[in-house]
Order: C-alpha cells, then structure tokens, then sequence
C-alpha cells in the first residue's frame, strides 16, 4: 500500500507542477490545437490552445512510478541490489509503463506532425496502424514470455478459449481499440482525463487485491499485481494532476500523445490482470462513444442519412444545446457509474473464489 500512495502522490505532485512548464514550453513555440470547422462553434476559441499534453501525463507516471520501486527497492531486507530493483519494477509493470510510453511516442508523432504541417491529418493510417503493432507486438512478446500472462480470454480471470499463437493479434486489437476509444472520447475538456482517472483507479483496486489474495490467483497475475497497481496509481496521480490544468477552460490539451498512451496502458493492465472483457465494462463511457462514430458512419454509407448531428456523441449534445459543462459532467457520472459496476462484478466474483476477505 505504501508503494501505490508513493506512485500517486509523486505523479500527482510532478503533474501538477510539471504541466505549466509544458504549456509555456508549447504556447513559446506555437504548438497548439487545431480545431475542426464543423464542429460546435463554442470550440472555435480553444483554437491554438497548447496540445500534446500527455508528454507531462507520461513524464510524472513514469517518475512517481520509479520513485515508488526504488523507496520499497531501497527498504526491502537484505542489502539493495540490481537483481532486488529488477524484482520490485517486475516484469508486468515495466511491460505496462513500456506501454504507456510507447503508445504516447506514438501519439506524439501524430500531434507533432499536424502541428508542424498545419493540418489536421498527422501520421498516415498506415503508418499509426505500423506504431501501435510495433508497441503491441513488442508488449504481447513480453507479457507471454517474460511474465508467463495467460494467452487464453479473460473475463475476471481467464476463460477456456486460448489465442495461442494469435496471442499478438489480440494484444493489437485491444491496445489499438482501447487507445482510439480514448482518443475519440478526448473532445471536450477534462472528459478523457476525468474517466480515465476513474479506471486508473479501478485497476488500483483490482490489481492490490490480487497481490493482497494470492491463494485465488495464478502465479502470472499475482506475482506482477503490487507493481501494476503501482502503474496504475502513478497514472491515476499523474492523469489527475493534468485534470488541474485540463478541466474547462482548458489551458492545454492531452493530444493523441496522451489519449493513445492512456488507451494503450489501460489494455495492458487488463491483460496482465487478466481481466480483458472487464475492461468493455469499467470503460463503458468509451465504449458508447466509440459506438457512436461506428452507427453514425455506418447509417450515412447505408442509407445517406446520419443518426446524430455529429460524433462522437458528445458533440451530439452540444449541438443540441446542452452546456460543454452539462454534457462533461453527465458523462463523467455515466463513466464513474460504469466503473461502479465493473468493480461490482470484481468483486462478486473475488467473492466466488473465496477471496473477500
């Protein structure tokens, strides 16, 4: 517990702080946001807002991350050793802040490049499509070689059916799915950085129960489960401090940087704590806007019209009046009760394991 309250208070901490030096650093050099010509025109004056910043949201999670490993590295029995420092970073954390930072670097291209160009289009899909393979890939290796996750379905624990060698395949599809779900909920201010917080803190919860019950888990979940629930908090501290500067008004924005890091890191927590399906749930929110941009595609190529004045369905919304405030907020209720809910079914199923004490 005292690792999981180092990592959210340092991430906090150097979010809080490390963010203004970010937007001054941005708005010095003219890196700000472009805005879409179609949209509300309450969000033509957020144009030239700085952007990318989740360069701040990577950089305080990885430092509340380290510093909480080498506290409880440096007060662990025995004399301090690189083999003690490995064991406390563990396999499954630095596999998901690997994530976090390489799904980011992703991002970061994509922002830089619009940026740069002046447009609104960055990476090309082909080449976005080749960095998120490359990062799961790279992760989906790891996780099934070096910290023995199972390859088989999760739901709370994993299933029978077993990807086996399409183990890859489906790393890709749920970090590609989960960062382009944050990515098209990122559009109003605060909202992505809000209900991530939320599941960030989820999977604290879920992973400290797993390292906290090891007699109801396998080896590969609970041996990594203090140092994911030490990635989460930090990311939670570090979401959570952005939320400062990022809430309406904003004075910066995450950019893909942040909305592809954050996505990308909380796909690779639900496949170390084996827990993949649950994250459809804990992620509700996500899962409703990305729906939206599928139906109202889908219903203008088939029939001509669309479903909603505009997607993702929060832009639905303030077309149709509601206040940018009105709209963040009830969708952070819908989020937070949906995280309600996964938890819920968690814990009920913690409590079939005979775990919930």
């Amino acid at each position: 517990m005292r690792g999981v309250l180092i990592a959210a208070s340092v991430a906090l901490m150097a979010s809080l702080i490390g963010t203004p030096l970010v937007i001054r650093f941005f708005r010095r050099r003219g890196y700000g946001q472009l805005i879409r010509d179609d949209g509300p025109q309450a969000h033509f004056a957020k144009r030239g807002t700085p952007t990318m910043g989740g360069t701040a949201i990577i950089g305080a999670a990885m430092l509340g991350y380290l510093v909480a490993a080498v506290v409880q590295w440096w007060s662990g029995r025995g004399t301090p050793d690189a083999q003690s420092l490995l064991d406390v970073l563990s396999a499954g954390g630095l596999l998901v802040m690997g994530v976090f930072a390489g799904m980011g670097a992703v991002g970061f291209l994509d922002d830089y490049i619009k940026i740069r160009r002046n447009r609104s289009l960055g990476l090309t899909k082909t080449a976005k499509f080749v960095g998120q393979a490359l990062v799961a890939g790279l992760f989906a290796v790891g996780a099934q070689y070096v910290a023995a996750t199972s390859t088989n379905l999760s739901f709370i624990g994993a299933t029978t059916f077993d990807f086996g060698r399409f183990f890859v395949l489906w790393c890709f599809i749920m970090l590609a799915a989960a960062s382009n779900a944050v990515n098209l909920t990122d559009g109003l201010d605060g909202l992505a950085a809000g209900t991530s917080a939320l599941i960030f803190g989820a999977y604290v919860v879920i992973a400290f129960w797993q390292f906290r019950h090891p007699e109801s888990y396998p080896p590969g979940v609970w041996i990594h489960a203090n140092a994911l629930a030490i990635a989460a908090a930090s990311a939670m501290g570090a979401v959570l401090g952005f939320l400062w500067w990022n809430a309406p008004p904003a004075k910066i924005f995450m950019g893909d940087t942040g909305s592809l890091a954050i996505g990308g890191m909380l796909a690779a927590l639900a496949v170390v704590t084996e827990t993949e399906m649950l994250l459809i749930i804990l992620g509700g929110l996500y899962v409703i806007e990305t729906a939206s941009v599928i139906l109202q595609v889908g219903s203008f190529r088939l029939t001509g019209r669309r479903l909603f004045k505009m997607a993702p369905l929060h832009h639905h919304f303030e077309l149709t009046g509601w206040q940018e405030i009105t709209v963040l907020i009830r969708f952070w209720i819908v989020g937070g009760v949906a995280v309600a809910f996964g938890l819920g079914l968690f814990y009920a199923e913690a409590i079939s394991r005979g775990a919930a004490n």
